[in-house]
């Protein structure tokens, strides 16, 4: 029996690391689910079995994309004790997984355009706007916040940083632009430090 999870467990993990591949070289549109299960060594059935269809392969594909940077956030904001540096860590963090190649066209192009973007939204939430709430929610409880809504204050944030993740992605300079956004990221957290 035990035999059967692994097998089961090693064919879900290589058809998504396939299809991974596949969708950041050349986009969901452009990839066929014969593509991933040739590559894969497996068959369309297994894939099916597993997924459903193309767009559930991509969903979990989508999802595995979102822990990832959820993971590099909580990673990097980590690296301090100061709660505010922990927040532009954090924000950084984001920002900079967001826009890296094997990331990009997966969470910022395909993912609201192939699941929509209430779908994109909810799982956005689940992840990376989850860790940027409860950091808010604890830097307002010690008093470090001035008394704003935290769920707009989240909002805001996030809807700012997946903008300039998206204005990012589309600069010739990634490295000038990313330096020019943190720059404003850092004058916009300062406005809400309580005095």
């Amino acid at each position: 029996m035990k035999k059967n999870k692994d097998e089961t467990k090693e064919t879900i993990h290589k058809l998504i690391e396939v299809a991974r591949m596949y969708f950041t070289e050349k986009g969901y549109a452009e990839t066929s689910l014969e593509e991933i299960v040739n590559q894969a060594n497996l068959t369309r059935g297994a894939l099916y079995h597993h997924f459903g269809n193309k767009i559930g392969l991509f969903q979990v594909v989508l999802e595995s994309v979102q822990k990832g940077i959820a993971n590099r956030i909580e990673t990097e904001a980590a690296q301090s004790d100061d709660v505010w540096e922990q927040l532009f860590l954090g924000c950084r963090a984001f920002v900079t997984a967001a826009v890296e190649p094997q990331n990009r066209r997966i969470f910022l192009i395909d993912g609201p355009s192939v699941l929509g973007w209430e779908s994109w939204r909810r799982m956005d939430e689940q992840y990376s706007m989850r860790l940027l709430h409860e950091q808010l929610q604890s830097m307002q409880d010690q008093g470090f916040l001035k008394p704003v809504s935290i769920n707009a204050m989240t909002h805001a944030l996030s809807g700012a940083l997946n903008e300039s993740a998206l204005w990012i992605a589309q600069m010739p300079d990634y490295q000038q632009a990313l330096e020019e956004t943190m720059t404003v990221v850092s004058h916009l957290l300062d406005g809400f430090k309580s005095r």
